[in-house]
């Protein structure tokens, strides 16, 4: 009852292929937000990244995926301090260098949360 078909590129939208490479969308080139992204295309940015694509890692605007990866806080946390957009790599140092109360909270809060995974990890039967 199987039908061979013939083997097509697996494309993604391009807001997928975005948060797979960890960068902003709406920061990206047009002509990358307009169209559909192959696998292969994905992989190729991966692996040899174009100019726009390292000054996007390196410098932002950040998705806040990674703006909370760099913080050491959750999503939540950052939804928490009120932050609910992109930041840069520049205002992300700032915050670093600043480190409000808010901040080392939600870095606490973090660690405990990963302890307890670890915790929880550790104490499940191997098998």
């Amino acid at each position: 009852m199987s039908t061979s078909k013939a083997k097509t590129s697996q494309t993604m939208k391009p807001a997928t292929a975005a948060k797979k490479l960890g960068i902003l969308l709406s920061a990206a080139p047009a002509e990358f937000q307009e169209g559909p992204v192959s696998r292969d295309e994905l992989n190729a940015l991966q692996a040899d990244p174009p100019a726009w694509l390292a000054d996007l890692r390196r410098e932002g605007p950040h998705p806040r995926q990674v703006v909370a990866a760099k913080l050491r806080v959750s999503i939540s946390g950052l939804t928490r301090a009120g932050i609910t957009g992109p930041l840069t790599t520049a205002e992300i140092e700032d915050l670093k260098a600043e480190n409000p109360d808010w901040l080392q909270r939600e870095q606490a809060i973090r660690a405990e949360v990963r302890e307890e995974e670890l915790r929880l990890k550790q104490q499940r039967p191997k098998g």
